[in-house]
């Protein structure tokens, strides 16, 4: 399939899909992990981005080495939106997370 996709010039189209796609998964990545773990989860996120620009650096393969870079700027800029998330769920626009009483 890969061979196709090159012979026929569309390796950047399926790059720019899996891009989108990447995207698109983070963003509810970013309000799930505001909602449940508050903004201490850009910790994850930034890990998270520093892993995956080793490993791009680290990939041979061209396509790999991007999707990777992709990922870790991805993580990198969930950690902005997280902070964000917060001001959003402030003003009302997503729920809060209540907490739970231990009980007595």
């Amino acid at each position: 399939m890969l061979d196709f996709l090159a012979e026929n010039n569309c390796m950047g189209l399926l790059v720019g899909l899996l891009t989108f796609l990447i995207i698109g998964l983070f963003h509810p990545l970013v309000i799930k992990g505001e909602y449940y773990f508050g903004v201490k989860c850009w910790w994850a996120f930034l890990l998270a981005g520093i892993v995956c620009v080793v490993f791009s650096v680290m990939a041979e393969d061209q396509i790999l080495s991007s999707l990777l870079g992709v990922v870790a700027f991805s993580c990198f800029w969930s950690i902005k939106e997280v902070f964000d998330q917060r001001k959003r769920v402030e003003r009302g626009w997503f729920p809060k997370r209540e907490k739970k009483d231990k009980g007595v």
